[in-house]
């Protein structure tokens, strides 16, 4: 069995015209801004790890919600199928931390003017739709 897609997740933090975006600390896309998120552990669930990550990467705990978008990271080293959720803060003190080097809310009508990560132009794209 040769190697396979790795499953990554997000999580789509909207409040107030704002989303919740990190710096990544680390490859792929290591000084890009994204939306929290990671890859899902063996007997981990997809929801599961979206509130993992969120709580390592922004100390927030959250309740995920629906799909909001999906897609795909492909590189000449990388190919990550990602599934992003919807998601509400429930509470915790929003600080970055694990491979988060900074966490900020961004209005939505900002987000383009931070160097994204690829996939986020198409997540961007069905948020404002």
């Amino acid at each position: 069995m040769g190697e396979v897609p790795l499953v990554g997740v997000g999580v789509v933090l909207v409040e107030n015209g704002r989303l919740l975006l990190i710096k990544r600390g680390n490859e792929p896309g290591k000084g890009l801004w994204a939306v929290p998120g990671g890859k899902v552990r063996i007997g981990e669930t997809l929801k599961a790890a979206a509130q993992r990550e969120a709580a390592e990467e922004t100390g927030l705990n959250v309740d995920v919600g629906d799909v909001a978008w999906v897609g795909e990271h492909l590189t000449d080293t990388h190919h990550i199928v990602l599934i992003d959720f919807y998601a509400k803060a429930t509470g915790g003190e929003l600080e970055a931390s694990d491979d988060a080097e900074e966490v900020e809310w961004v209005p939505l009508d900002s987000v383009d003017s931070y160097p994204l990560t690829p996939t986020m132009t198409d997540l961007i794209e069905t948020l404002r739709r």
